[in-house]
């Protein structure tokens, strides 16, 4: 009896469960909701980089400022891989491991280039080799890992591995 009683418990119908909640339509809607919030953002984005297009084009205006210009091209390079980076998010519902250390490489040399390297504290260019060197291990690390958008899960990959190897191994 304490058998049948162990490999059958008695559970309540998940449709019973969840009757007086839908929970797919509201995950359905709050993901809605956050896709009218990042297509906000790339809204808020592109506006600001047609801002940023017009100062820039103003800063060509004689006495050019090279500073000036190079902070700015920077910069619009900076939030065109944003955009690209939200882009990527309403397309695939996922954030690209990719562009995103590409942005922040982009920003850390941003800064660098601004404000010079010759006028920075050696403590913080040798921070910032180190976080580059990150990144950098960052985005070789990440070609070799599976991407888990395209049909392949590593969890379940590994949960599988693991099942086989118990099912094959003698029992003891």
């Amino acid at each position: 009896m304490y058998e049948t009683l162990k490999k059958s418990p008695v559970q309540k119908p998940l449709v019973q469960r969840h009757s007086w909640l839908d929970l797919e339509r509201i995950v359905q809607a709050l993901e809605l909701i956050q896709d009218g919030i990042v297509i906000c953002l790339c809204l808020g984005l592109f506006s600001f980089m047609v801002l940023q297009i017009r100062e820039m084009v103003l800063s060509l205006i004689p006495p050019v400022q090279f500073h000036a210009v190079t902070a700015d091209i920077l910069s619009l390079l900076i939030w065109v891989e944003l955009f690209r980076l939200l882009i990527i998010y309403l397309k695939e519902q996922r954030i690209s491991i990719g562009v995103a250390v590409e942005v922040a490489i982009v920003s850390v040399l941003r800064e660098v280039i601004v404000r010079g390297v010759l006028e920075t504290n050696s403590t913080q260019i040798l921070a910032t080799c180190a976080f580059l060197l990150v990144l950098g291990i960052l985005m070789m690390i990440r070609v070799w890992l599976p991407s888990t958008f395209e049909g392949i899960d590593p969890e379940q990959v590994v949960s599988e591995r693991h099942k086989n190897r118990l099912e094959s191994s003698p029992e003891n």
